[in-house]
């Protein structure tokens, strides 16, 4: 792939701020969802200079969305162990284009098959499974020269957020993490408005959010496993186990050998303003301060994580929190392990501080996830992907003088990769730069596994836990027999 400048020097810039990360991508083909409407059909337009794609995984974001984005190319290949998701996406592609012809979209229910099979005719991949799943077939796309778009997180643990990077820069293809918030306005203005000193010296940072990807006791007794389910390639490079309720679609989220909890399942999006903003990578330590439920094998239901940052040139230490869940004192809070992920009634929440005196002080009403900068000069806010960046309170903000816009902005987050796959300039989010957000998330759920009050420390430059090396085994996993690159 050839780019206007050296991938060292795109890196050297995003470092610097200069247009790296990139805020909400809104998905054009929403517009055309198929809806009972007496509205006129919108008519589905597609590439005039169209790549060759596949979609890896058809569940709810990949029928949803990657679908219709590599149907609008030309998508040769659909990828899933669950035949039923494979159905529900060809019937998506009608959704959205009625006219279409899916009769040379191929079918496959395990993506090594794939890749031996096609990997000459596919130019790009989108790849939204189990986050098990996400670094194995991305690894493979990458040795093959094939350009590459992963859901997040991009990788299950930090080895493999290392190895994806590596790879990236390896095998000069393109590379995009879909936290999707980072091509739009939000974050950027963010950025802008701290690196203007609009609060100051920011010195804690306050995440929260509305996910309880958890549970707790045993795994549900074994059932049979479903017609048309391939399971064997649905368990993929994790170790193997039977069929069971709680899984899938979508509760995988939950267990560990499949998903990353709550953390992993927002945190990309929730904080990667604060990750660009404040120039993030290494923390000095975490610690898990609370964990309510949970078990060996499933997420808590709650919990208030703390990475510790020092000093980064001139910005002072910071202190920065996570909260998602339930709280602590909420009446059976933690005991049912199939808590519906949105259902979270807002005052039984796990929320910061300053939420609710925030709310009754100024009369704001906050978004269901999002983040608090506490400056020594005031306190900034983003909802979840960036949205409604701005000064505590609205009256403060709109008396602090606008800053320049200084970050290059991107039309969308999905369009800046298939620019990056035609020959343009590395995408914003690219594995190089997506594997600091993704290993400080990944950091967050290592202090989980250590347990709450036990902080562990962090040697970044040789990925390992020093005072905790049972926490080490976790930095890395074994690919299960016959799943490896």
């Amino acid at each position: 792939m050839k780019t206007n400048q050296s991938r060292r020097d795109f890196l050297k810039t995003a470092v610097a701020g200069a247009g790296v990360f990139a805020a909400p991508y809104v998905w054009a083909a929403k517009k055309n969802e198929s809806k009972k409407s007496d509205s006129k059909p919108v008519e589905f337009k597609h590439s005039t200079n169209p790549l060759r794609m596949a979609v890896i995984g058809c569940g709810g974001q990949g029928r949803g969305t990657h679908v219709p984005n590599t149907w609008r190319e030309k998508l040769v290949a659909l990828v899933d162990a669950d035949e039923a998701c494979l159905d529900k996406a060809l019937k998506r592609i009608h959704e959205v284009d009625p006219g279409a012809n899916t009769s040379g979209v191929k079918l496959f229910t395990d993506y090594r098959e794939f890749f031996d099979k096609m990997a000459k005719e596919v130019d790009a991949v989108s790849i939204a499974t189990t986050n098990n799943h996400h670094a194995l077939p991305a690894l493979m796309a990458m040795k093959l020269g094939i350009h590459c778009y992963v859901e997040k997180p991009m990788a299950y643990s930090v080895a493999e957020a290392r190895q994806l990077a590596e790879f990236s820069k390896r095998y000069k293809v393109a590379t995009q993490m879909g936290n999707q918030g980072h091509s739009g306005e939000g974050y950027r203005r963010l950025c802008e408005y701290i690196w203007a000193g609009a609060i100051g010296n920011v010195t804690e940072v306050h995440h929260y959010c509305n996910r309880s990807n958890g549970g707790v006791g045993p795994r549900p007794p074994t059932l049979p496993v479903p017609a048309g389910m391939h399971w064997d390639n649905w368990i993929g490079p994790a170790p193997y186990r039977d069929f069971h309720s709680d899984l899938h679609p979508h509760e995988w989220h939950g267990w560990h050998d499949f998903g990353n909890g709550s953390l992993g399942n927002l945190g990309c999006h929730v904080m990667d303003g604060a990750v660009w903003a404040l120039n993030l990578q290494y923390p000095v330590a975490a610690e898990a301060e609370e964990i309510i439920g949970g078990s060996d094998e499933r997420y808590p239901v709650g919990t208030r994580v703390r990475w510790d940052y020092a000093a980064r040139g001139a910005m002072p230490p910071v202190k920065v929190f996570w909260y998602d869940g339930k709280r602590k004192d909420v009446k059976h809070a933690g005991t049912d392990p199939n808590d519906a992920e949105d259902s979270i009634a807002p005052e039984s929440r796990n929320l910061p501080p300053m939420y609710a005196k925030l709310e009754k002080e100024y009369g704001e009403k906050f978004d269901g996830s999002g983040t608090f900068y506490v400056g020594d000069k005031g306190i900034m806010y983003t909802a979840t992907y960036g949205g409604s960046p701005h000064i505590v309170p609205m009256e403060k903000h709109k008396a602090f003088p606008a800053p320049d816009k200084k970050i290059a902005r991107v039309k969308s987050h999905y369009g800046n990769f298939l620019d990056g796959c035609r020959g343009g300039e590395l995408p914003c989010s690219n594995f190089e730069v997506a594997a600091r957000l993704t290993e400080i998330i990944l950091i967050g759920d290592l202090a989980i596994k250590a347990g709450a009050g036990k902080r562990i420390e962090w040697d970044g430059p040789n990925m390992r836990c020093p005072n905790n090396d049972a926490i080490n085994q976790y930095v890395t996993r074994q690919f299960r027999k016959g799943w490896q690159v």
